[in-house]
């Protein structure tokens, strides 16, 4: 069984910039593909980025392209990380990170096993 621990949500201004965490414990992170998605109130999860087990493939939704960067780190933290900058208001979110399985990299939450509890973006106009 693999926990997902999010962490660097918060709150921001228009324009300013967060950088997302993404810890896992059970599972060797850097062998799975992992992703990002964001859900908003009222609103459906929708993917926002995603990596494969290599890090050397990336995939970003179309709102986040150019502003947002996922990455891994293979260091001692063993992390996901999704650099967000040049955040808009319509960025507030939950965001939640998760594992999958296969090559490539994922868009779709269904191809996911495993999610975290989530962090809580907002960014004020």
């Amino acid at each position: 069984q693999v926990t997902l621990v999010e962490s660097g949500g918060g709150l921001v201004q228009a324009g300013g910039s967060l950088r997302l965490s993404c810890a896992a414990s059970g599972r060797t992170f850097s062998t799975y593909p992992s992703g990002w998605f964001r859900q908003a109130p009222g609103k459906e999860r929708e993917f926002v980025a995603a990596i494969d087990w290599s890090g050397g493939s990336t995939g970003y939704a179309d709102s986040v392209k150019g502003r947002f960067t996922i990455s891994r780190d293979r260091g001692s933290t063993n992390t996901v990380n999704l650099q967000m900058s040049s955040l808009k208001p319509e960025d507030t979110a939950v965001y939640y990170c998760a594992t999958g399985k296969g090559l490539g990299y994922k868009t779709h939450p269904n191809e996911y096993d495993n999610w975290g509890q989530g962090t809580q973006v907002t960014v004020s106009s």
